[in-house]
């Protein structure tokens, strides 16, 4: 069973967005040290407590900084971008890097709809229907099938790509192109059974897979004790409720989320947040993943962990990683 890592460089109180990058890079080299199979970056805008808004940008860095591990996004947010720049980027990422990059593509846009305008610069959002014509234009890139257009180093170039989803529709249309799939458990735990259950039901072999191949991203976060682990996961449930609330900002400490006055209804709200997460110590986090796993019979493990502290997150990963020695 593979372990893999999803990184949005989060930006703690008293850090910089430069400081998060370049401890990403670290948590990288680390990661790919403990045997982890991949590191993604997610694509946010508008979000001063991430710093993942360019996905290529930061993927380039990672695989430059590391050997093996396979980096990619998790995910690129297609309906931003003309499919064209996207295959000249990441064909040009797998042409640098061959054989380690990974292209997941989602179909939200990762931020409000004023930054969406910005970045699109349409005053039209796509719709859930121009998503399949955005992913064959791209892919036609890849093959060479543009007509008159000649996206270098695309073609020839192409990474694995791969479907992101929250709910059941990019599950039913990652199925019917038989290409792997991965759910997004860490925000959207509810739909994850009946999502991934589309996705096994809808799948047809492809030159690409023979059978299907789920992965779940999880929120994990994982310490020496469960009381520790407690401690240290208030800032991304914190983070999570101001974000809900259109407050988005830095990703607060400890000290601040556990003094923070929370209402009965925002209680409610953490509380149902940090449900679907695993943390606690090593033996906690076992069992969570155990169970996880078991319900979902997932392919692969993909591991976020939002905390304030640089030197916590690469310590949980660390000990997850013991986990499985």
């Amino acid at each position: 069973m593979p372990y893999s890592v999803l990184d949005l460089a989060t930006v703690g109180e008293g850090h910089t967005s430069a400081q998060a990058l370049r401890d990403s890079i670290e948590l990288a080299k680390r990661t790919e040290e403990l045997g982890y199979h991949r590191y993604w970056v997610a694509e946010h805008h508008n979000m001063p407590g991430v710093a993942s808004s360019a996905p290529a940008v930061l993927i380039a860095h990672l695989a430059s900084a590391t050997s093996s591990i396979r980096v990619g996004s998790g995910g690129v947010m297609l309906p931003n971008h003309a499919p064209l720049v996207v295959a000249e980027q990441f064909g040009m990422l797998e042409a640098l890097h061959p054989g380690r990059i990974d292209l997941g593509l989602g179909r939200a846009p990762g931020t409000d709809p004023r930054t969406a305008h910005a970045l699109r610069r349409s005053p039209q959002p796509l719709s859930a229907d121009d998503f399949p014509e955005q992913l064959s234009e791209l892919i036609a890139y890849f093959r060479g099938e543009a007509e008159g257009i000649a996206a270098v180093p695309a073609a020839g170039n192409q990474p694995p790509i791969w479907l992101l989803g929250s709910s059941g529709y990019s599950a039913q249309l990652s199925g019917m192109l038989g290409l792997p799939f991965a759910f997004a458990h860490h925000f959207s735990a509810q739909n994850t059974l009946p999502a991934l259950a589309l996705y096994r039901q809808n799948f047809r072999p492809s030159a690409v897979l023979d059978k299907p191949y789920a992965m779940v991203a999880a929120g994990v976060i994982c310490a020496d004790t469960d009381e520790q682990a407690a401690y240290i996961a208030g800032p991304g449930a914190l983070s999570f409720l101001k974000l809900r609330s259109g407050r988005p900002g830095l990703i607060s400490t400890p000290e601040e989320a556990a003094a923070y006055p929370y209402t009965d209804v925002e209680r409610l709200i953490v509380e149902d947040r940090l449900s679907s997460q695993i943390v606690g110590s090593p033996s906690t986090v076992e069992r969570g993943i155990e169970k996880l796993l078991s319900e979902t019979e997932a392919d692969e493990l993909m591991i976020t962990t939002m905390v304030h502290s640089a030197t916590d997150r690469l310590h949980s990963y660390e000990l997850v990683a013991g986990l499985r020695a």
